[in-house]
């Protein structure tokens, strides 16, 4: 399947407020990240982040140094324009998460609703590789996906579901696990989704 064409193709033809993953105000990535006190200038990666509004709340938050990676330009975009003159803030990359280069390091790397996208074994190693290349000593990684009760499927894509202790077992050499839990995602159209969250400390 050609991952780039279909995100294209959903981003050029669904308005964000139509897809099951939409959040006007994302409060669960928002805590997860507060909670860290970081400084304002600290580097942040929002994976996937494409036309979600995370990027938004984090710049009112009066950070600084954000980068937001989408496999889909059509994504980026839309939130450019959004954005308007605020976009000129954020480092943009368009890039498929397991190929990713990265030219820096990170103190905190957000990923809600992608890792569960790759389900085959040789993408799940080049995402653990990254995130573990990526995030600098002492910095954090969170990552949400379907859990084990999810549905097997979003946006017509199977995916990969993952009970917390099986996040935690993924990541566990080289991240230490602060905290974990289970939540509900209400989506537009009135169905629910169960999400399996874990953040992570850098060892």
């Amino acid at each position: 399947m050609d991952f780039k064409a279909h995100w294209q193709n959903i981003y050029a033809t669904k308005d964000f407020e139509n897809v099951s993953w939409y959040q006007k105000h994302p409060k669960t990535s928002l805590r997860l990240i507060e909670e860290c006190q970081l400084s304002k200038d600290a580097s942040i990666i929002d994976i996937g982040g494409g036309d979600n509004y995370l990027v938004d709340a984090l710049l009112d938050l009066g950070f600084t140094n954000i980068t937001v990676l989408d496999i889909s330009e059509n994504a980026i975009n839309r939130a450019k324009k959004r954005l308007g003159q605020k976009s000129e803030l954020v480092t943009w990359i368009v890039s498929d998460i397991t190929e990713f280069e990265p030219t820096q390091k990170y103190d905190y790397w957000h990923d809600r609703a992608v890792f569960h996208f790759l389900v085959q074994e040789e993408q799940i190693k080049a995402y653990i590789n990254i995130v573990s290349m990526s995030v600098d000593s002492g910095g954090f990684f969170s990552i949400g996906t379907f859990s084990e009760n999810g549905p097997n499927k979003c946006s017509g894509i199977e995916i990969k579901k993952y009970a917390t202790q099986d996040l935690k077992t993924l990541f566990s050499d080289n991240f230490v696990e602060i905290e974990h839990f289970n939540e509900t995602h209400p989506t537009p159209f009135d169905t629910t989704q169960e999400f399996s969250f874990v953040k992570f400390k850098r060892k």
